[in-house]
């Protein structure tokens, strides 16, 4: 198998490093395409010799990775302590890019992608400072320049403001923009977007809206739609969970008949206004948007990995979890680790990220509360 993936839980950062050096090499050996790091924040400030052990060592083409405020291993999460997860494939051709953000009026722009590739890409693994990065400009610029390219990643978690977090590629260090890597054919990458929720009540046509506000559902006031939906049938468990946290799915693909897990891009409910029935949404919605109430909690997260992992196969995986999840959200340790372990069973590796990347409905996203999985197999 050409991947490799090791963890280290050792509070000496040069420690820590050398096992996950030693460990990849064991299963792989020297010079892969590419190699992924991601440490936690006690490791953060050694990421730069980190990053250059691992270069002079294991001597990979590339490597990019991040400081993240807890990281992901095969079956293991290491939360909010001294972690290091260290991962490697042999695959192919990837190019490594170095994004930056800039102005050009009132618009984002970003700057740094390479006006040519020497090969069809397959993939995009990108690792963005959520301070300084406009990762949708990036996917509005991508769409033109290739069409349906998948792009899997986070936001790096490390710090609370600009400046803090810690950008790998290669033996530089950045605290802002973005790094990522793009693949090759060489490898075949698939995608699981997991936002742990599930719909409730029936789909309903946006009739009007301004914004970020739905006025109306199916030619009613939205906030009526709610409160219509929660008495006729609806369970004491379910209204519990609308009380704890709605949200509000939207069909990306229109073009289908019917609608599950999968089909709806997932948006937190941020209030509602008595007076004229709408509803604040944390995202645009467009008149003509199909939409349906969505509810989350630990064990609607779990059954929605679980549903989405069934009967996949890959030779490796990198996860981009919420730092929302975890204990915080499921209450024992290891949870979207041991369940991709038990349904795929492959090396992997990743963090917890501020805004996790994944495809919906063929579209590029970023997500909240949400387990984004990236499967590599060897074409």
């Amino acid at each position: 198998m050409p991947f490799a993936a090791a963890l280290s839980q050792h509070p000496v950062p040069a420690t820590a490093v050398g096992e996950v050096v030693g460990q990849v090499l064991e299963q792989l050996g020297p010079a892969p395409d590419l190699a992924v790091v991601f440490v936690t924040p006690p490791h953060a400030g050694a990421l730069e010799d980190a990053a250059a052990a691992i270069a002079d060592v294991l001597r990979p083409g590339t490597v990019i990775g991040c400081a993240a405020v807890s990281v992901v291993g095969t079956a293991r999460e290491v939360e909010r302590s001294a972690g290091v997860s260290l991962w490697a494939g042999r695959f192919g051709p990837v190019e490594p890019v170095r994004l930056t953000a800039g102005r050009e009026g009132n618009e984002l722009t970003v700057a740094g992608w390479p006006e040519s590739l020497p090969f069809e890409p397959s993939a995009l693994l990108l690792l963005a400072d959520p301070f300084s990065f406009p990762v949708q400009a990036l996917y509005e610029d991508l769409a033109s320049r290739h069409p349906g390219l998948r792009v899997l990643g986070g936001n790096a978690s490390a710090a609370a403001g600009p400046g803090g977090n810690r950008l790998v590629l290669d033996r530089s260090v950045h605290t802002s923009g973005a790094v990522g890597a793009v693949l090759g054919p060489g490898v075949e990458v698939d995608s699981v977007v997991s936002q742990g929720c599930r719909p409730i009540g029936r789909p309903y046509i946006v009739t009007r809206a301004e914004r970020n506000y739905v006025l109306e559902l199916a030619g009613s006031p939205a906030l009526e739609r709610l409160v219509q939906m929660t008495s006729d049938g609806m369970t004491e468990e379910e209204i519990d969970l609308i009380d704890r946290g709605l949200h509000l799915g939207q069909v990306i693909d229109e073009r289908k008949l019917d609608f599950e897990r999968g089909d709806f891009l997932v948006r937190n409910v941020l209030g509602a206004d008595q007076a004229n029935g709408a509803i604040a949404v944390d995202d645009l919605v467009p008149v003509g948007a199909t939409v349906q109430f969505h509810v989350r909690d630990a064990a609607t997260a779990d059954e929605d990995l679980r549903q989405l992992l069934a009967g996949r196969e890959a030779d490796a995986a990198l996860v981009f979890t919420c730092n929302g999840r975890g204990m915080h959200l499921f209450g024992t340790p290891d949870h979207d680790a041991k369940v991709l372990d038990e349904r795929v069973g492959v090396p992997a590796a990743g963090f917890f990220a501020a805004g996790e990347f994944g495809p919906v409905g063929g579209r590029n996203f970023v997500h909240g509360f949400t387990a984004s999985i990236a499967l590599f197999r060897d074409a």
